[in-house]
């Protein structure tokens, strides 16, 4: 007999960054977080999968549940490699908190959403990722692992 085949992974692999690189978290927080042992944007993201989980974090680093809801969504949308640090914030301010929202939303619908938060804070059409930059963040969330 042949060797069963192995299934086919996708090329797509999530990244995990330094829990400093997270955009939006003071000095204090980062310090916190490394103290209670926190390095990674996806060590932040398996401990923190459930409401219940959340609070725990909440307790166990002196800070309102609301913080940890943020820091999670932030490190959870880092994951995808075309997102990144560098747009993770701009999906959260747009509505989106978590890969698994992202694999759901139509990225014309997304784009849209963005375009007018960037008209409404900033007045800059210009600043808006492209359609295609939105297509590709939505088609990457959708070949790595949901821990939510």
């Amino acid at each position: 007999m042949f060797p069963k085949p192995k299934a086919k992974l996708s090329g797509i692999k999530e990244k995990d960054w330094l829990i400093e690189e997270l955009p939006g978290l003071s000095r204090d927080e980062i310090d916190n977080l490394k103290d209670k042992g926190f390095t990674s944007t996806v060590n932040l993201v398996k401990q923190g999968k459930t409401l219940q989980e959340k609070l725990i974090l909440a307790q166990k680093l002196q800070v309102h549940v609301q913080y940890v809801n943020k820091w999670v969504a932030l490190a959870d949308l880092a994951r995808i490699k075309s997102v990144g640090i560098e747009y993770c914030g701009l999906l959260l301010h747009a509505g989106i908190a978590s890969v698994m929202q992202l694999k759901t939303t139509p990225p014309h619908r997304l784009h849209k959403q963005i375009l007018r938060l960037q008209v409404a804070t900033l007045q800059r059409r210009d600043l808006c990722p492209a359609v295609e930059k939105v297509q590709q963040w939505v088609r990457d969330a959708k070949s790595i692992n949901s821990y939510q």
